[in-house]
């Protein structure tokens, strides 16, 4: 399916995810409606586009930080289809090139956290990690070690979870990483990613000095960030060639065949209107998953000190479930640094010295998510240079 469905529209896919739905209870049916699509007639009214259809998408859609549009594409229909998977419902496999996906792989992640034998993302992707977090349990307990989450498999798991709680290790696991790595930038992998890139130039905007295009903005950034990473004794990365624009997937495994420390993609929005502005930055997490405590983290500092730095409105940090956060297994923070539609964003990204305000905004958040309780100086207040001769001590 190519086209986008929306209100009014009528199509057998319109029942489907009103289907689906129901299931997850964002819906009102009987049992009748829920059996499964192939076992049951849809009149029109079930395959109709309505306003209540519509309202129950977007509420899907909040939940799992997604942009909450209320329309049918082949992304929202494949997020919903993962959404209705319950563990025991179907054998869950590794399989390196299609790897499964769904919430019944949250569920098993989220009870083998709970256990102890997974100290991963729960990211609801049954990889290797998953894989042999099974196979660990299995032996443990006595089971087929196989790897295969099947009937015998969930069935002793659901038995012996429902009295073990609290065994995550991936909060502490998280911090103690950031811990032991010091306070010093010096040695740290960061990739540096840029949203555009080839033949890709995104908007045109007209800048303090000419026409300049969404593609010269981000490489410009992240250029004059990766420049001060590298003056600090980091490794600084672009995630690659400014001719090429690999797909997200793609950046992402970029990024891990690096093993970053920290990955920061850079990305511009835009509206229909221009009422709205300024930068917002984002890490993965979800009502349904774990979050990255050290992604919340890092995002919040640079969301702080960019704002403090350039005068842009504070959108917030945010949990999601996009690809480039989900598909990383460093911590990954995306920061949109602001509206190309609204005048005042576009005098600020347009203008160098704000663009290397945001570029010292970012350094000096590195910094003060490695300083932990050490960090005592004022969002804003941080200089370079300061943070330099900090880290020659």
């Amino acid at each position: 399916m190519s086209e986008l469905l929306r209100v009014g529209d009528k199509s057998p896919r319109v029942a489907e995810v009103r289907t689906i739905l129901m299931g997850l209870g964002l819906m009102h049916g009987d049992d009748a409606e829920l059996k499964p699509q192939q076992s049951r007639q849809f009149s029109d009214k079930d395959t109709l586009f309505d306003e209540e259809l519509a309202g129950a998408i977007r509420a899907f859609q909040q939940s799992r930080g997604i942009l909450a549009d209320g329309i049918i594409g082949d992304k929202l229909l494949r997020i919903l289809r993962e959404a209705s998977y319950r563990l025991g419902n179907r054998v869950l496999i590794f399989q390196p090139g299609n790897v499964m996906v769904g919430d019944d792989v949250v569920q098993l992640q989220t009870q083998l956290q709970e256990l102890g034998f997974y100290a991963h993302r729960v990211d609801g992707q049954y990889s290797e990690a998953t894989y042999n977090a099974v196979k660990n349990y299995q032996l443990n307990y006595g089971l087929n070690e196989d790897g295969i989450a099947g009937p015998d498999t969930v069935r002793a798991l659901g038995l012996l979870g429902r009295r073990i709680k609290g065994g995550s290790r991936q909060a502490i696991s998280e911090r103690e990483q950031v811990r032991k790595a010091g306070p010093k930038l010096a040695g740290k992998r960061v990739v540096i990613d840029p949203h555009l890139g080839g033949s890709n130039k995104g908007q045109m905007v007209q800048g303090k000095f000419g026409q300049i295009s969404e593609e010269e903005i981000l490489w410009d950034l992240a250029t004059r960030i990766e420049g001060r990473m590298i003056a600090a004794g980091m490794e600084a990365i672009l995630s690659r060639p400014r001719l090429a624009d690999p797909s997200t997937k793609q950046r992402a495994e970029i990024a891990n065949a690096f093993g970053a420390d920290l990955l920061i993609t850079l990305q511009c929005d835009s509206y229909p209107n221009d009422k709205a502005s300024g930068a917002a930055t984002f890490y993965f997490g979800s009502d349904i998953g774990a979050t990255s405590l050290t992604g919340e983290m890092l995002s919040g500092y640079i969301q702080r000190e960019v704002v403090a730095r350039t005068g842009l409105v504070n959108c917030g940090n945010h949990a999601r479930t996009w690809e480039i956060l989900r598909m990383t297994k460093m911590p990954t923070i995306e920061l949109v640094c602001g509206y190309l539609t609204n005048p005042v964003d576009v005098s600020i990204l347009t203008d160098p010295l704000k663009r290397d305000a945001i570029a010292e905004a970012v350094v000096v958040a590195v910094k003060r998510l490695y300083l932990l309780e050490n960090d005592d100086q004022p969002t804003g207040t941080f200089k370079f240079t300061e943070l330099l001769a900090a880290e020659g001590q």
